[in-house]
């Protein structure tokens, strides 16, 4: 047991909450039940696993590793959240080439350039998760392993084929790809549900601010607006996502072929 919050090995830990910590170590922290389930089941293997002195045995359960106990106070210094989970674990942050993704046909891929929130970034992973993505390039911006992506994603970001990746890198996959790039923005000339998402389709969305660089607008062969009838001029942009990835998983269930009884 790890009573005091002062402990240095708590503090190490703490740390992880940091990108910059994150990016020295090649660690971050997985935190809750259900989030560490499901990097469990994505083959990930932990380094260390911290339990809280309420930690149930379905928690306990999880335990791989090294297994540290540490007490309510040292568990909230290491933990993001208001009501400390009673189970965080540490893990090595995956390292994936992008030349090495294996894409379906007509695959439905997600561009993400400079997102700035992580509960935006979690939440388009979600919606990722749930219209059957094939890949999503996450460019600049938002860490991946922020604490706070990972629980506004539920874990989800686990099993997702998601790679951080550099703005360039990004656009030369596209291009190598052959891939039909689809840019969300408020000055799209169509709206969102004329384009055609059927094909090899790459959907661009930008910052929650600023939206898509010039560079990318002009990389585009599509500019697709969702209309807009109230005061404000954009919607939350992981809304956006949503819409864009639904309106594709709809666009492509209407020609499968019907499922028998």
């Amino acid at each position: 047991m790890i009573a005091s919050p002062k402990n240095p090995r708590v503090k190490a830990l703490a740390a992880l909450k940091e990108r910059k910590e994150r990016e020295r170590a090649g660690l971050f922290l997985v935190e809750g039940r259900r989030e560490v389930e499901r990097a469990l089941q994505a083959g990930l293997k932990p380094v260390t696993v911290l339990l809280g002195p309420r930690a149930t045995p379905a928690e306990e359960a999880l335990a791989q590793g090294e297994v540290l106990r540490l007490s309510e106070e040292a568990l909230k210094r290491v933990s993001s959240r208001e009501n400390p989970a009673q189970v965080i674990a540490v893990f090595p942050i995956p390292r994936r080439a992008l030349k090495e993704v294996r894409l379906p046909q007509d695959p439905l891929v997600l561009v993400l350039l400079g997102l700035e929130k992580p509960g935006n970034l979690g939440a388009i992973l979600r919606s990722a998760d749930g219209a059957g993505a094939h890949l999503i390039l996450v460019a600049e911006g938002v860490d991946l392993y922020s604490p706070q992506v990972i629980r506004n994603s539920t874990g989800v970001v686990f099993g997702l084929p998601v790679f951080p990746v550099a703005e360039e890198e990004a656009a030369r996959f596209l291009e190598e790809k052959g891939l039909y790039p689809v840019a969300a923005t408020p000055r799209g000339e169509r709206v969102y549900w004329e384009e055609d998402y059927r094909r090899g389709v790459a959907f661009l969305l930008g910052a929650e601010d600023r939206g898509l660089p010039e560079a990318w607008l002009k990389r585009a062969q599509a500019r697709v607006r969702i209309p807009m009838r109230g005061r404000a001029d954009s919607l939350n942009v992981a809304v956006s996502a949503a819409l864009l990835l639904y309106e594709a998983l709809r666009q492509r269930s209407l020609q499968d072929p019907p499922q028998p009884p």
